[in-house]
C-alpha cells in the first residue's frame, strides 16, 4: 500500500511522523532527533513532502525536506526515496539525503553540504 501517514524510525533512531496525505500526495509532520543524531541542541522540527500516487504506482517515491529547529545553525535535510512492499506486506522507506547547514561567507560554502 505504500502510505507514508504514521510513524516510521530510521536505522539511526530518528523518527519522523507523518499527517494523512492530501489530495495531491503532499504532507506535512515532524522530525525527532534520535540518539545517534550526537546534537542535543536539536529539537522536534517541521518536515513538508509530497509521494507519487499509489493509484498509479505501488511503490511510489517520495521527497521531503526537515528545517531544523536549532538554538544557533540553520540547518536544512531534503530526503529523496522510495516505499518498498515485501513479499509479506511489510513496507519499508530507503532514501537518500543531504544536509545543508548555513555558512558564514561564500568563501566557507564548500563546506556547509553534507
Amino acid at each position: 500500500q505504500c502510505l507514508l501517514s504514521g510513524s516510521w524510525r530510521s536505522d539511526t533512531g530518528c523518527r519522523m511522523v507523518v499527517s494523512t496525505l492530501d489530495k495531491d500526495n503532499r504532507f506535512s509532520g515532524f522530525s525527532l532527533p534520535g540518539p545517534a543524531a550526537g546534537d542535543s541542541e536539536l529539537l522536534t522540527s517541521p518536515l513538508e513532502g509530497s509521494q507519487q500516487d499509489t493509484g498509479l504506482v505501488p511503490q511510489p517515491t517520495f521527497s521531503f525536506t526537515v528545517n531544523w529547529r536549532l538554538r544557533e545553525t540553520a540547518r536544512t535535510t531534503v530526503f529523496l526515496g522510495q516505499c518498498y512492499v515485501d513479499t509479506n506486506g511489510e513496507e519499508t522507506l530507503h532514501a537518500l539525503w543531504l544536509l545543508r547547514e548555513a555558512g558564514d561567507s561564500p568563501a566557507e560554502d564548500w563546506k556547509a553540504t553534507r
